[in-house]
């Protein structure tokens, strides 16, 4: 259904190439890199007090990769993750006249298409807990999880804001580990998540005529959207318009999810940033204003087209919704929230932080006075 190998090859063959650096200066960068991930796990764990003192948790391995190293780790964790619904479509399809062939051809077809997608975002992406990684040979892992640090792309940027190369590679550390210990300090995390995931994948029609309807609707939903309205499906992505409704009501609390964790994130980095990142409020504004602003018109169409814009405004609602919490419950009322799938937010209380105070915090639920 997919050709991998296609797509990894397609995608290190488009893929633009990083910024110029000597020898010297690529290793300098990845030790300093190695080395802000160790200090920044202590600061992350001191800040959000998610694993206790004296705790043990699970270690994961910290990987710096060019975009090629991260084009190879995220195609494993593709093929990882969509196992099972390629599986169902390949029965399906056997099933038919000509399946093999169609099925040799389609796949390479997709490996193209993949490739392209991620020749795109591989140039983008600073860094990433990947959360379903598979155990590699190119790309070691502990089978459950990796810390990936985008060594190229952290250099262009640093460079494109002309912000300082230290403090600035550390910031973006303090991001990614705060993602590591979200997963390794809440063991439920990844495989709900997965769940969720894969409940996702389940829906999906499979069959390919049904597909192409979806699209054609969706493309026909695009074509008459107009720029002045935000009602209805002019308001979605194409990914998302090609969706079933259960798909959609999956997807809500996907993305309550990933705003908290993307929202979290944020907020410890600017929490602990100002202790250990001198220049840190002049990385967050002009790091702000890059993500706002995009790139060019093409950049703009296809973060639009692939619901990229979704992952933008995640960061910004859901920082509003840890910072609203936090403010009202403190740091331990806040990490109520990783105590089971059921104190999760939803889509609605990341809009609106006091529901879920009211709701996780509701009258009861804490010793009264007299006790």
């Amino acid at each position: 259904m997919v050709d991998w190998n296609l797509a990894v090859a397609t995608a290190t063959r488009l893929v633009r190439p990083g910024p110029e650096v000597t020898r010297d200066e690529a290793r300098a960068v990845v030790a300093e890199l190695r080395r802000h991930a160790k200090t920044s796990e202590r600061h992350v764990r001191e800040f959000t007090r998610m694993i206790p003192e004296g705790v043990t948790v699970p270690d994961t391995p910290v990987l710096v990769v060019d975009r090629a190293g991260w084009v190879k780790a995220n195609v494993a964790g593709f093929r990882e993750l969509l196992q099972p619904l390629l599986g169902k479509m390949q029965d399906r399809r056997a099933g038919t006249t000509g399946g093999a062939v169609l099925g040799a051809v389609g796949g390479k077809v997709t490996g193209v298409e993949l490739g392209m997608l991620l020749s795109f975002l591989a140039s983008r992406v600073l860094g990433q807990y990947e959360t379903f990684a598979p155990v590699t040979r190119d790309l070691p892992g502990a089978g459950g999880g990796r810390l990936l640090l985008v060594a190229p792309n952290i250099v262009h940027v640093e460079r494109e804001l002309e912000v300082h190369p230290h403090d600035f590679r550390l910031w973006v550390c303090l991001h990614e580990e705060t993602h590591r210990t979200q997963f390794t300090a809440v063991p439920w995390l990844r495989e709900h998540l997965e769940g969720e995931i894969q409940t996702f994948l389940g829906a999906t029609e499979v069959d390919p005529s049904t597909v192409l309807e979806r699209l054609r609707e969706a493309a026909q939903s695009f074509a008459g959207a107009r720029p002045d309205t935000d009602q209805g499906d002019e308001g979605r992505s194409l990914v998302e318009l090609v969706q079933t409704p259960e798909q959609r009501e999956i997807l809500g609390r996907l993305t309550a999810v990933m705003s908290l964790l993307e929202g979290h994130a944020d907020f410890v980095m600017d929490g602990v940033g100002p202790q250990v990142v001198p220049s840190v409020a002049e990385i967050r504004e002009k790091f702000q204003q890059r993500r706002a602003s995009g790139a060019g018109r093409l950049d703009v169409a296809l973060r639009k087209l692939l619901g990229l814009d979704a992952k933008l405004r995640q960061y910004r609602d859901g920082e509003r919704f840890v910072r609203a919490v936090v403010g009202q419950v403190g740091m331990d009322g806040f990490n109520r929230v990783w105590t089971s799938p059921n104190t999760l937010p939803t889509k609605a209380e990341i809009a609106s932080p006091a529901d879920w105070v009211a709701r996780v915090h509701r009258k009861g639920s804490e010793p009264s006075e007299a006790e």
